[in-house]
């Protein structure tokens, strides 16, 4: 799976799963100044994306991503390990 599969998938999960306007999401939006996702929504997100991607996504790695294209980023570096 390449980048641009990554981020299509991405901007689908957030859509789906949170309900975000998907002209909103960029991959330098940050999930809660921009995209206004509090704390449960990113914890929905990381489980969607672990579910979708099949990669575990530890807690101290998910506390450190702040916009949309460093969640891509550590999807992508999950995928290609």
């Amino acid at each position: 799976m390449d980048r641009n599969d990554i981020e299509s998938k991405m901007k689908e999960l957030l859509v789906e799963e949170l309900g975000l306007d998907e002209d909103k999401i960029t991959m330098s939006a940050t999930f809660e100044e921009d995209l206004e996702v509090d704390s449960l929504g990113v914890v929905e997100l990381l489980m969607a994306l672990e579910d979708n991607f099949g990669v575990q996504i530890p807690d101290e790695e998910a506390e450190s991503l702040v916009t949309v294209g460093e969640a891509v980023d550590l999807v992508e570096k999950k995928l290609n390990a």
